[in-house]
């Protein structure tokens, strides 16, 4: 029996969307095409995720891979990307009934420091029965690791846990630690009809 909602956060419930912070603060398709490489895909990113280095730090590290020419875009683009971190149309709601109908409701994300600046603005984090932030802990999804970690700390049953992330390595990660899981793609109404068929 499914007792407690574990979200995702990016493409779950806020737009994580690198495309919208390289067209805000990038004059060329080949400066963006240089500051997704270098910035949105570089190992830095990974890195903040995993608390390996906080969310200021990455742009003086990644600018030794970018032209000088790119560098006021680039650090635009590292100092001010959640500018993209806004709610998905139906997230709040959704939080919302999840609540209403007996849940518990919880957030596991890979997420740099950083989080903790723009996600409160979508709901307090009092809102949800926990939330486990990634480079908090040093380490990412989908290690099955984090989920373990995850599930111990808020003393939680892992097959009373349905799991909701938007990428399948990550769903697969926590069906390995024993989760129900369910592959967001972005319909809200079929997470509640899957819930309810439960």
């Amino acid at each position: 029996m499914i007792k407690n909602v574990v979200l995702d956060m990016g493409n779950v419930l806020l737009d994580y969307n690198p495309e919208f912070v390289l067209n805000m603060f990038c004059s060329s398709e080949e400066e963006k095409r240089v500051i997704d490489k270098e910035l949105f895909n570089g190992p830095e990113w990974k890195l903040g995720d995993r608390g390996d280095i906080k969310d200021k730090d990455r742009y003086d590290i990644v600018k030794a891979r970018v032209p000088e020419e790119y560098h006021a875009a680039l650090k635009n683009c590292a100092d001010r990307w959640d500018v993209c971190m806004t709610p998905l149309e139906g997230a709040g709601e959704f939080c919302e009934s999840v609540k209403k109908n007996g849940y518990g409701i919880y957030v596991l994300s890979n997420a740099s420091d950083l989080f903790y600046t723009y996600f409160p603005k979508f709901k307090p984090l009092d809102f949800f029965d926990g939330v486990f932030v990634s480079s908090d802990y040093l380490m990412l999804k989908p290690d099955v690791k984090i989920y373990e970690t995850f599930l111990d700390k808020y003393g939680l049953k892992a097959d009373e846990c349905l799991f909701i992330d938007d990428r399948e390595d990550n769903v697969e990660g926590a069906r390995k630690a024993g989760m129900n899981t369910f592959r967001f793609m972005g319909d809200y109404d079929a997470v509640i009809s899957y819930l309810a068929a439960q």
